[in-house]
């Protein structure tokens, strides 16, 4: 395969028709090599308009979502990012050439050795992948500019706002099926957020997510 034309291809075909049109998150995309963060027996899907899947019941957001997802937390040279389901490390690579560090949290061990071990060979040196479950407890290096969280949410639950810095961004996919919306949170003051929803997109639920809690009357 023309893996150079195929990414060309994956920014002209898919990435900009989806309103993603920052130049910077579309030279990353051009820059690093998406079929290296694929397993390998799913090479070829590597530019596929599909939510991939990983083992263990995990994930590869689409091409499309990676690349929207990044565009609209609006990453700063001088930002610290948490990716919430570091995967196989993509979207991790895509984040660090535009920010000064990026920390993925990854609750599968084998997902956690595998996106260390992907960014290690691409040569990308400004990240940290940790395992562990990050709804459970807030990461030490936070606070943190910007939050992506790559699977749905029922809603965003505060042991992730409270980490965002003061002007720090969150994006994540919250709601209910069969309607799902990105939303962004921000951080306006310690404690204080404003809430915006941009597109509807359905996603997976994040492992360990807790549900809206319901009740009976």
């Amino acid at each position: 395969m023309d893996w150079e034309n195929a990414r060309y291809l994956l920014v002209e075909q898919q990435i900009r028709p989806w309103d993603v049109l920052d130049q910077k998150v579309l030279n990353r995309v051009l820059a690093v090599k998406r079929e290296e963060f694929v397993p390998a027996d799913k090479k070829e899907l590597a530019f596929v308009d599909i939510e991939l899947p990983l083992a263990n019941g995990a994930q590869m957001l689409a091409p499309k979502m990676e690349a929207k997802l990044l565009q609209d937390i609006d990453p700063q040279p001088s930002d610290k990012v948490l990716v919430v389901g570091a995967g196989t490390g993509y979207l991790m690579a895509l984040a660090a050439g535009l920010v000064s560090h990026v920390y993925g949290v990854e609750i599968d061990a084998a997902l956690t050795e595998t996106a260390r071990a992907n960014l290690a060979a691409a040569g990308i040196k400004n990240v940290t992948v940790t395992q562990g479950d990050a709804l459970a407890a807030a990461q030490a290096q936070g606070p943190f500019n910007a939050i992506i969280v790559t699977g749905s949410l029922a809603e965003v639950p505060a042991s992730l706002k409270d980490q965002l810095a003061v002007g720090g961004r969150l994006i994540a996919v919250v709601g209910e099926l069969p309607i799902m919306s990105a939303t962004l949170v921000s951080c306006v003051d310690k404690g204080s957020f404003g809430t915006t929803k941009l597109f509807e997109y359905n996603l997976p639920r994040l492992k360990n997510a807790v549900e809206k809690t319901t009740f009976a009357f």
